[in-house]
C-alpha cells in the first residue's frame, strides 16, 4: 500500500508533508474514508448482493458508536505513538457532531478515524488492517 500512496503522490505532484503537521481532524477526515473502504471491501468480498443491503451493513460498522467500541477494545494494543495520535483526534475541538451519536462516542470515533488516517498516510496498511481485524473480533463486528 505504501507504494500505492507513493505512486498517487507522484502522479498528482503531491509534496511529501510531515505527518505531524496535519491537524487531527484532517487525519480523521482521510481515516473515515479509508476505514469505510475497508469495511466495504470486506462486505463486497463476501458476495454479491443489493447495493442498499451493502450500504445498511456498512453503516452499522462505520457509525460512531461502533468505531468508539472498537477503539476502546484496541487501546491495550496501541503503540505509544498510535495512542498519541488517537488522543489528539479524540481531544480535537470539533464544530459539529454526528446526528445519532453521543459526544462520548463521537470523540472516540474521531480518535479512531485519526489513527486510521495516520496509519494510511504513513503507509502502515498492514498494521491498520490488523488493528481493524482485532477490533472486529473483539466487538463482534465483521467478518
Amino acid at each position: 500500500m505504501e507504494e500505492s500512496i507513493k505512486y498517487l503522490k507522484e502522479q498528482f505532484g503531491l509534496p511529501d508533508v510531515d505527518i505531524r503537521t496535519y491537524s487531527p481532524l484532517v487525519l480523521a477526515y482521510i481515516g473515515d474514508g479509508i476505514y469505510e473502504l475497508i469495511v466495504r471491501t470486506i462486505l463486497v468480498g463476501k458476495g454479491n448482493c443489493q447495493a442498499n443491503t451493502l450500504h445498511k451493513k456498512a453503516s452499522s460498522h462505520v457509525k460512531a458508536s461502533a468505531q468508539a467500541e472498537m477503539i476502546l477494545s484496541l487501546q491495550v494494543d496501541l503503540t505509544e505513538e498510535e495512542m498519541q495520535v488517537y488522543k489528539r483526534g479524540r481531544n480535537a475541538k470539533t464544530v459539529s457532531m454526528a446526528k445519532h451519536a453521543t459526544m462520548h462516542d463521537y470523540r472516540h470515533a474521531t480518535g479512531f478515524e485519526a489513527l486510521m488516517g495516520y496509519l494510511y498516510l504513513t503507509g502502515q496498511m498492514e498494521r491498520m488492517i490488523d488493528l481493524v481485524k482485532t477490533g472486529m473480533e473483539r466487538t463482534g463486528g465483521l467478518p
